[in-house]
């Protein structure tokens, strides 16, 4: 490696690469409480349609298979 091709940074690099590593810190982030975020929401909805269920079938609305 020559002494030319030695760059240095400005602030101005580094800023960017910093708000480049912040966006996609935060991308990853949002993406993740989305799945927590679906995965509770189905939880409750089938909790939900299983007890629906019961009920149901105790109410006569269903029937007994």
């Amino acid at each position: 490696m020559s002494q030319e091709d030695n760059r240095y940074l400005t602030e101005a690099d580094i800023d960017t690469i910093a708000e480049k590593a912040a966006d996609r810190a935060l991308e990853k982030v949002y993406a993740e409480v989305g799945k927590n975020v679906t995965k509770k929401f189905l939880w409750i909805v089938g909790a939900a349609a299983i007890a629906l269920a019961f009920w149901l079938t105790g109410t006569g609305g269903l029937p007994k298979v």
